[in-house]
């Protein structure tokens, strides 16, 4: 009754591993060989990964997989000797009863992670990528030794919340809801802190985890905050962006008015490893099959997925994941609509493959831009 599970692609005449095509080139605007169509990515395998998770979730909605097991989650326990490293962690997570919304969306994205991260080439571990991937994996990954985890963060997914968490567990912040900025490195520890030795230790023996975004919800979050609060995003990026993309913009424009178009077509024309992070996407940022998370929490029920976790890191009672503040307007879906509406088609055609493995991966669909959909 499921989808058969992907099995590894071979490459067409000898073509090479798709790991090391993924290493290789960018997702993105292709490089075009001599005589030779545009490389956009290994399609064939991203085509597969959308139709396999797009029919685990037809087939669910239909009722059919009410009463199957989903596969195991490989959650932690904190029960024995087993959380200590000493036996394997045991397997089958308990989700509350009447959610089965999220346990959908916790088996699709193992099952989809499973498949894209079990083909020849990909990444089993953090030293099996670049230096510069791993260094930029390892300085996103936040360490608690005292509760035995780890949290990679994605910026625009609530990680400011998050470190604030973490400063409390540390005993260097009373209350998550203290008012004062918060200093994204000082009080934290990072992966990129330790020796290679102590790297490893964390990796095989503590709970694991990131939370994920809609891709292009946190793109237009990005856009709509450092480009329409932040100077020095303004500065930095913003006056760049006006004069690639903007036709006589002069040589110094203040860059406080950029459009969500001109804002795509930059990303179009960056290479994925090299972004800024609050737009890099999130498959680079926490690599997902060179570490193998315990759980992927949305931020689409951010407060009870960060309070689970909290659960399951047996964090003291008091210390409960902050609320949104009272003043924050997250990016609406009539919003995201209007905007992806509102940029042309054809660039989001170059966008998108840029953000595929953000989107398979973590069970989120592709945006309909579609005439029909843009006219409603």
């Amino acid at each position: 009754m499921f989808p058969r599970p992907l099995t590894p692609l071979a490459s067409p005449n000898g073509a090479e591993p798709l790991g090391r095509v993924l290493r290789r080139a960018p997702l993105g605007r292709g490089r075009t060989g001599l005589g030779g169509p545009p490389l956009l990515l290994p399609s064939m395998l991203m085509f597969a990964v959308i139709v396999a998770s797009s029919g685990l979730l037809l087939m669910i909605e239909r009722g059919i997989l009410a009463e199957m097991k989903p596969l195991p989650l490989h959650p932690p326990s904190r029960e024995g000797a087993a959380w200590r490293g000493s036996a394997p962690k045991p397997e089958g997570l308990s989700l509350q009863a009447g959610d089965s919304d999220t346990q959908v969306r916790q088996d699709v994205r193992n099952r989809t992670l499973r498949a894209v991260c079990g083909q020849p080439g990909m990444p089993r571990d953090p030293w099996d990528l670049p230096v510069g991937q791993r260094c930029a994996l390892l300085r996103h990954i936040l360490v608690s030794d005292r509760y035995r985890f780890l949290y990679c963060y994605v910026p625009k997914v609530a990680c400011s919340n998050w470190k604030r968490v973490l400063k409390v567990l540390a005993g260097v912040l009373d209350s998550v809801d203290a008012r004062l900025k918060m200093d994204h490195r000082s009080d934290l520890v990072f992966l990129a802190d330790l020796r290679p030795e102590e790297i490893r230790y964390r990796l095989q023996h503590y709970f694991k985890f990131l939370f994920v975004r809609d891709p292009m919800e946190r793109l237009l979050s990005a856009y709509r905050n450092k480009f329409g609060e932040i100077r020095e995003y303004q500065q930095r990026y913003g006056a760049e962006i006006v004069r690639r993309y903007r036709a006589g913009a002069g040589p110094s424009p203040a860059g406080d008015d950029v459009t969500f178009p001109e804002f795509l077509r930059y990303l179009v024309d960056e290479d994925p490893e090299r972004m800024n992070e609050h737009w890099m996407p999130v498959y680079h940022l926490c690599q997902p099959c060179a570490v193998r998370y315990d759980f992927v929490g949305s931020y689409e029920r951010l407060e009870a997925d960060a309070n689970q976790v909290l659960e399951w890191v047996r964090a003291p009672p008091h210390v409960r994941f902050p609320a949104r503040q009272a003043w924050y307007r997250p990016a609406s879906p009539e919003s995201l609509h209007y905007h992806l509406c509102s940029a042309p088609r054809a660039l989001l055609q170059d966008l998108l493959p840029k953000y595929i493995l953000d989107f398979s991966l973590f069970a989120y669909s592709l945006p309909n831009v579609t005439r029909e959909a843009c006219h409603q």
